[in-house]
């Protein structure tokens, strides 16, 4: 058996982008991730320790966010995604997503978005 644990609209300040004034200036992104766990014993035995403490999860998305600069978002998320699953041995697939609200495009638009999903099989 497998449940879901998300982890929606996480926001950080942080400073990811091509531009130097994206590096200079920073920004504020958003961050959702969805880890598809396997059941063990925690649901059970209503134990933390047997599943994913998604405090842990949260301190480690926002470990990377603010930490090492990346010029793309779609390479943040392969990062987040992968630290997801080195982690905590019970999440088989993570999907990260992250919002970009003030991308340097030419144009009105509320965020730019993408979205990674990596499972434990395609870490080989």
């Amino acid at each position: 058996m497998q449940f879901t644990i998300r982890l929606e609209n996480c926001a950080f300040f942080a400073r990811h982008g091509v531009y130097s004034e994206e590096e200079k200036l920073g920004q504020r992104f958003f961050i959702d991730a969805v880890l598809k766990v396997e059941a063990g014993e925690g649901l059970v035995n209503d134990d933390i320790d047997d599943t994913v403490d998604y405090g842990v999860a949260f301190s480690l998305i926002e470990k990377i966010v603010t930490g090492t600069r990346r010029y793309l978002i779609e390479a943040l998320a392969l990062d987040i995604a992968k630290a997801m699953l080195d982690t905590f041995g019970s999440v088989q697939q993570v999907e990260i997503t992250i919002r970009k609200p003030n991308a340097p495009v030419m144009g009105i638009l509320d965020y730019v978005e993408v979205s990674v999903k990596q499972s434990r099989d395609q870490l080989n």
